[in-house]
């Protein structure tokens, strides 16, 4: 048999150079797919250590775990990430040594707010020189890297006086609500509550209420401490019974905390003072008796974070307050001037804020002149 007749006989696979490339190109595409699944183990992987290493950092942990367990609804985020055991130490590490001497009403002094001619710093410069055409408040805005808000100079603490939910014990009412029913200028919210649906709705206030020298409210869980105005119109800070209190002369007072300073001394704030970063409300005066009410806005990313006690307290000495204390944060947070919602809460914006028991409001008894509704800015 010739070499010839054996290749036409025997079973030989001839490959076309068509299939030589196909069969080539399917090599190929198999080490693609294994290097693309390659990769994203690689990622998936990188994610897993890099929150194994973000959970077990100390500067995560004392920023998570107190900023969860100061909030009203979820505390359990907490322990979503950390045991109990862990939540406590944490906890153990962060906290105020709260200032608690008695409030000196002789260093305040009421009057001489008129602008000057020298400034000792920028910051007294933007708290004296009025808004055009009112002499009641002036709103400053404040803008630092990690968070927003707005601090309200009034100038005569005369105008400053807490207003109540008219549905006291049934329902709480916004803080818009509550400065349009007294016939206010501005306001903040006062004192905590009750969470009775995960929400809460500002019905059951938490401590004691005292208004126009009446003590008007009592309930169980609050601070133990009161903060209030005087007839004589100046800041008092007391852990005193609500009866003690109102022999002592103080007539508009809620029950919250904890104070941030007392007669110009600091509170001593171990690590964030176990308050986390949050949406902040602080009301202040300084020794001339100037009332300050400061809102940071907060937990709205790539916007605002929050502040810390000690982000609060820096800001409050920049305008020399006096005596200053902490009042209800987080979605609560919430100022309203001229019939607007001002700031951006961090919950309930699209219907006017939160619900809230009680705000601080600013009138305008002695008929001041103020200007016409403000734009933000």
């Amino acid at each position: 048999m010739l070499w010839g007749d054996k290749l036409m006989n025997d079973d030989i696979e001839i490959l076309d150079i068509d299939d030589i490339i196909n069969t080539n190109t399917s090599k190929k595409n198999k080490k693609i797919k294994l290097s693309k699944f390659t990769i994203v183990v690689l990622v998936l992987d990188i994610f897993v250590i890099s929150g194994l290493c973000l959970i077990n950092n100390m500067q995560f942990k004392n920023f998570w775990i107190p900023t969860a367990m100061t909030t009203m609804s979820h505390k359990y985020l907490a322990y979503t990430l950390y045991d109990e055991k862990t939540v406590n130490e944490i906890m153990s590490k962060n906290f105020i040594e709260q200032n608690m001497e008695k409030v000196n009403l002789d260093d305040i002094v009421i009057g001489n707010t008129k602008e000057k001619s020298h400034y000792s710093s920028k910051y007294e410069k933007d708290l004296y020189t009025r808004m055009e055409n009112n002499e009641v408040y002036k709103i400053i805005r404040i803008e630092e890297s990690k968070y927003k808000g707005y601090l309200t100079v009034i100038y005569d603490p005369s105008d400053v006086e807490l207003a109540v939910s008219s549905k006291l014990g049934k329902a709480g009412q916004s803080v818009n609500t509550l400065v349009k029913n007294n016939n206010g200028l501005v306001g903040i919210n006062g004192g905590g509550f009750e969470d009775l649906d995960g929400w809460g709705n500002g019905s059951i206030p938490y401590g004691a209420i005292i208004k126009n020298g009446q003590h008007i409210w009592q309930h169980d869980g609050g601070s133990g401490q009161l903060i209030g105005f005087t007839k004589d119109h100046k800041m008092y800070l007391t852990n005193k019974s609500p009866a003690v209190a109102i022999n002592e002369g103080m007539i508009d007072a809620v029950e919250f905390g904890p104070n941030l300073i007392v007669n110009g001394k600091v509170s001593k704030i171990h690590g964030d003072g176990g308050w986390g970063t949050a949406p902040r409300s602080v009301i202040a005066q300084r020794k001339d008796g100037i009332v300050l009410f400061l809102i940071i806005e907060g937990r709205l990313p790539g916007y605002s974070t929050g502040a810390t006690m000690n982000d609060v307290i820096e800001i409050l000495l920049r305008y020399k307050a006096y005596n200053a204390a902490n009042l209800d944060g987080g979605a609560s947070s919430t100022m309203s001037v001229e019939g607007k919602l001002w700031n951006r809460p961090s919950a309930g914006e699209s219907y006017g804020g939160r619900t809230v028991s009680n705000a601080w409001i600013v009138t305008n008894k002695q008929n001041k002149p103020a200007q016409a509704p403000l734009k933000k800015k």
